[in-house]
């Protein structure tokens, strides 16, 4: 099962790579590793950080997509009618933006971690950005 480490604010998580759903993405994104970045509370898609890449073309379409996952499901959208970005869901969710309901990719699912995802949530939500990375374990 490839996984990932994802440290979050002062939480650490891992993640399964959902390489048989979303091949493509799983790809593109783990060619990035160590990924690092600031991640932030969304503001239309309900319990969930995300990560803005703007107008990042990583080549990618749908597979695999969702505008509602689960806790602990992490999304690529791969851009189009809203900014490219990665979202990280910790309650219910469902994936929007200013234009309306968005799909992204699930290409991840949180599997060790997951009693922290609703803390790292709301410190987002009241302490602002917060440092993330994503790594190989």
């Amino acid at each position: 099962m490839p996984q990932l480490r994802i440290t979050a604010g002062p939480f650490c998580f891992v993640a399964h790579l959902e390489e048989a759903l979303a091949p493509r993405t799983c790809s593109r994104f783990t060619a990035l590793l160590p990924y690092r970045q600031r991640i932030i509370h969304v503001r239309w898609s309900g319990e969930a950080c995300w990560i803005p890449l703007g107008d990042l073309d990583l080549g990618l379409g749908y597979e695999n997509h969702t505008s509602y996952p689960a806790p602990g499901q992490v999304l690529l959208y791969p851009g189009g009618i809203s900014e490219t970005e990665i979202l990280l869901a910790y309650g219910a969710v469902q994936f929007a933006s200013k234009v309306g309901v968005l799909a992204g990719n699930h290409f991840l699912t949180v599997v060790e971690g997951n009693e922290n995802l609703a803390a790292l949530g709301k410190k987002v939500l009241w302490e602002g950005a917060q440092e993330i990375e994503f790594a190989a374990v």
